[in-house]
């Protein structure tokens, strides 16, 4: 993935969710576009959205991912709304 892929998913209005896919296997989901930045030196950084590592895909510390090791970055589904009464 190119940084300017990576740009256009994060800057996509209004934004969609999304999960990125590793070559060691690890995914990530980002659900807001502020969670994660770039550089030009072709690496991405996620940024740490809470405090409570128990949480699923939340980290509590900055984690680096080279753009060469995102195999593919995929639109998370939407959540079904509760039913009404």
């Amino acid at each position: 993935m190119s940084a300017q892929d990576l740009f256009e998913l994060l800057r996509t209005r209004p934004f969609m969710p999304f999960r990125i896919d590793a070559t060691d296997g690890r995914t990530y989901d980002v659900r807001h576009p502020d969670q994660w930045s770039y550089g030009r030196e072709s690496s991405c950084r996620s940024l740490p959205m809470a405090p409570f590592p128990k949480a699923r895909n939340i980290w509590p510390w900055p984690t680096s991912l080279a753009l060469a090791h995102i195999v593919r970055a995929e639109e998370l589904p939407t959540e079904a709304a509760p039913a009404g009464r």
